[in-house]
């Protein structure tokens, strides 16, 4: 089990350069090319933006499947995507290898609602996972989740706990 408090792990999600980087104690580690959301920051349900602030991997999911996996509900389907697979169901919003839900920190912020409503990450699903690798890095085009090339989550899974710290800033 990894413990990220003895290895002062802390994950950046930048929005304003499209990265992600791995902290440990306090030195940079590893930066990866992302994709947020293409609606721009936001914390409010149905918004389709990515959340600012203060959270923590809730759970991590997928660590046993290949990479490729499709999941749909955070359930891994038993396909392995394909282009071929993409053609057959255009409509999907493609979530693949690994998920590393999120849950926000900061009540009224990412974190339960506030006075327009929900505002609670984990409650709107959004996570850092795969997608297909024909999809562009470094520009916004999710629908809030933040999107990382499959290799590089996967790689990102193996170094990070339930628990991590991930601040979410917008440059």
């Amino acid at each position: 089990m990894i413990d990220n408090q003895k290895l002062g792990l802390e994950l950046r999600i930048n929005i304003a350069e499209q990265t992600l980087t791995m902290y440990q104690q306090g030195i940079e580690v590893c930066r990866y090319a992302i994709s947020t959301a293409q609606n721009g920051i936001g914390s409010l349900q149905d918004s389709g933006c990515t959340p600012l602030g203060a959270h923590i991997i809730a759970q991590k999911i997928g660590g046993s499947q290949p990479i490729n996996s499709v999941f749909v509900g955070r359930v891994p389907t038993g396909e392995i995507y394909s282009a071929m697979l993409e053609e057959e169901y255009p409509e999907r919003d493609w979530i693949l290898s690994r998920i590393l839900w999120l849950a926000g920190l900061e009540e009224g912020n990412n974190q339960g609602s506030n006075g327009q409503g929900n505002c609670d990450t984990y409650q709107r699903y959004i996570y850092i996972h795969g997608t297909p690798d024909n999809q562009p890095m470094g520009i916004p085009r999710s629908h809030g989740c933040v999107r990382m090339r499959n290799q590089d989550i996967v790689e990102l899974f193996t170094q990070v706990a339930e628990g991590t710290p991930v601040s979410i800033v917008a440059d």
